[in-house]
């Protein structure tokens, strides 16, 4: 697919001025014990073929020669894929060592769209695809891979990787695993869930339970209607009963302005309270956003903390209308996207390998998915601060 040379021009012309702009994008990580198993798992899951490329770099970058993207450039997400292409583009354009042909394939938001695009961009010699990013159009490549060529898909659907495949998204699972196992490290086993019911927390509060639950602890679901709920008297028979240890909050912004002060006044305000990222909707004004002070949360690294590769938010939304806003995270997410192309074989096949994204530091699991660990943040004033990766 042909792009504006307008839009590709302020791209490039805005990674080259990034100052001091480092290519070496790997984490250094502690050495991580993998069970035998797993590792054997991992070598008979990928099957890469580099005959043709160079040799990785020190780092573990080496990229395919050919890389095919498939996104829905028409279509109802149209406008999503145009902020991922556009983070993808800003990757591409910002390494200064050799990078791939890259060509785009339309997928037209439908599963025969993706099938098709997949099987022009083999037929057109790609040594590595990249998408799509629908999830039906997951499931649909990833029943018809053909081996051989790596893929990487942008999103989970129901079918899991097969060989030589793996899925990275923004999956609200990943966000109520993390906040499960960061609670867990602090002792908690009795753990409040405030819940507003939506799509993104019915799926990041079951994550959390499920992975709570294999660390011994329980939760107690209360769902959360309204814009300005009243629970108040719920929330003090509980913290009269036999106790909560934590919260995990699966509400937007509006809606935990007006839980906290009644978290308070059940005495329930000194608990680790621990919100998803879904929290941030809704908020931008200090004065209104402090009753949310000491709330961890996880959100994107672009924007907190330097990335490597990328110029700072302020700059990048100054010259591309798709990094502004909500659509900053997929702006983000594509430009992971393109870490994860070049270090694919690094990472899929090495236990500790990780790289340190715009979304999180990502690594890749032995079945295929990509793991990703947020960067922690909280408020403080009102105003939003990092904790670091580890909360």
């Amino acid at each position: 697919m042909r792009h504006s040379s307008k839009r590709i021009f302020a791209i490039a012309l805005l990674v080259a001025l990034v100052a001091g702009c480092s290519t070496v994008q790997v984490a250094p990580t502690a050495p991580q014990a993998e069970a035998p198993q797993e590792t054997q798992q991992r070598n008979a899951h990928w099957q890469f073929d580099g005959s043709n490329r160079p040799p990785a770099e020190r780092d573990g970058y080496r990229p395919p020669l050919k890389l095919a993207v498939l996104l829905p450039l028409s279509g109802d997400l149209a406008t999503a894929a145009a902020s991922v292409r556009d983070g993808l583009l800003a990757g591409y354009y910002g390494e200064r060592r050799s990078r791939p042909e890259i060509r785009f394939y339309d997928t037209a938001n439908s599963s025969g769209g993706a099938v098709a695009a997949y099987n022009r961009a083999v037929a057109d010699g790609a040594d590595q695809v990249l998408g799509p990013l629908g999830r039906d159009g997951v499931d649909a490549v990833f029943r018809s891979v053909q081996p051989g060529v790596p893929v990487l898909a942008l999103n989970h659907g129901v079918v899991a990787p097969p060989v030589n495949s793996a899925s990275f998204s923004l999956a609200p699972e990943d966000e109520g695993s993390s906040a499960a196992d960061y609670v867990a490290s602090l002792g908690a086993k009795r753990v409040l869930v405030l819940s507003a019911g939506d799509d993104h927390a019915r799926r990041s509060t079951e994550a959390f339970g499920r992975q709570l639950a294999t660390q011994g602890g329980t939760t107690q679901v209360m769902a959360v209607a309204g814009e300005k709920p009243d629970l108040l008297p719920l929330l003090q028979s509980l913290a009269a009963g036999p106790g909560v240890d934590a919260i995990f909050i699966a509400l937007r912004g509006n809606q935990a302005r007006a839980i906290a002060p009644q978290l308070a006044a059940a005495g329930l305000a000194g608990k680790p309270r621990v919100a998803t990222s879904q929290l941030l909707s809704g908020t931008g004004n200090a004065e209104e956003d402090r009753v949310l002070d000491g709330i961890k949360f996880p959100t994107e690294r672009w924007g907190l903390v330097q990335v490597n590769g990328l110029p700072n938010v302020a700059e990048t939304q100054k010259s591309l209308p798709t990094a502004r806003g909500p659509a900053a995270k997929l702006f983000a997410f594509g430009f992971d996207a393109w870490l994860l192309t070049a270090y694919l074989e690094h990472l899929a096949l090495t236990a500790d390998g990780s790289v340190q994204g715009a979304t999180g530091v990502l690594r890749i699991s032995p079945e295929g998915n990509v793991l990703r660990t947020p960067l922690w943040s909280t408020f403080s004033n009102g105003y939003v601060v990092s904790l670091g990766s580890g909360g």
